[in-house]
């Protein structure tokens, strides 16, 4: 297992932290192996409950757009492919998420938060969807969703900012917290989340979540748009420009 990612179990709770803090755990495709690999040994344990959640100052800040040099287009786009089909796997997942959002959320990092199906902030955590910015769409039916068409649209396509308190309010989080009250509050989440057995949680989950159809949906438009040629230069340009 990569040093990208801590992995520790308590009985059936499994908890993955990203563990990049000094690039904002931003996704390396090293990272998002590392989280695939994971979610297999979550599957084959029969875990009942993973918590999501990043080492440091910030959950997570999206693609790391740090090491472009010598990568193709279609490099990119087998990263990007890899994690849509992560949000896929959280989206559909047999046992409870829950992801803790903190400082920066953005990009797919905001993306795995909202693939989760509980979603703690805390208090002063930022959100935000640039990804359209360089003309990629992920996520997007996930994040309508959660808070609605229109609210969807304006939301993917401003990049704007969204602060935690607002995030509760469109849905996109399912609470905000102050950081002392962060454990208690996951450990309502566990209670909640363990009072069925595994079977019965999964079955709730097949039947409000989405069909496979709108999985293939998803991941074809993903990579529909990155499939443009001039992928890396519109990233390039999207990084020059932030």
């Amino acid at each position: 297992m990569t040093g990208e990612l801590v992995v520790s179990r308590s009985g059936e709770v499994h908890r993955l932290t990203l563990n990049r803090p000094g690039k904002g755990n931003s996704l390396s495709a090293d990272l998002v192996e590392a989280l695939h690999d994971s979610l297999d040994a979550v599957e084959q344990a029969k875990g009942r409950v993973l918590i999501l959640q990043g080492e440091g100052r910030n959950f997570c800040t999206g693609f790391d757009l740090g090491d472009l040099d010598g990568a193709s287009d279609g490099d990119l786009l087998w990263r990007f492919v890899r994690i849509e089909q992560l949000l896929a796997r959280l989206w559909q997942a047999p046992f409870a998420t829950i992801a803790v959002g903190k400082g920066r959320v953005f990009g797919a990092g905001a993306d795995l938060l909202v693939a989760c199906g509980r979603r703690i902030v805390v208090e002063q955590a930022t959100f935000s969807f640039p990804g359209a910015g360089f003309g990629l769409v992920l996520g997007t039916r996930r994040l309508a969703h959660r808070i609605g068409e229109t609210a969807a649209q304006h939301v993917v396509a401003s990049g704007a900012a969204i602060a935690a308190e607002e995030a509760v309010r469109l849905n996109l989080a399912t609470a905000c917290v102050a950081e002392p009250d962060l454990q208690a509050t996951l450990d309502r989440e566990v209670a909640v989340a363990t009072r069925l057995d595994r079977e019965t949680y999964a079955a709730i989950g097949e039947a409000s979540g989405s069909d496979a159809g709108a999985l293939d949906r998803d991941l074809a438009m993903l990579v529909r748009s990155a499939a443009r040629p001039g992928l890396r230069q519109r990233i390039e340009a999207y990084r020059a420009r932030r």
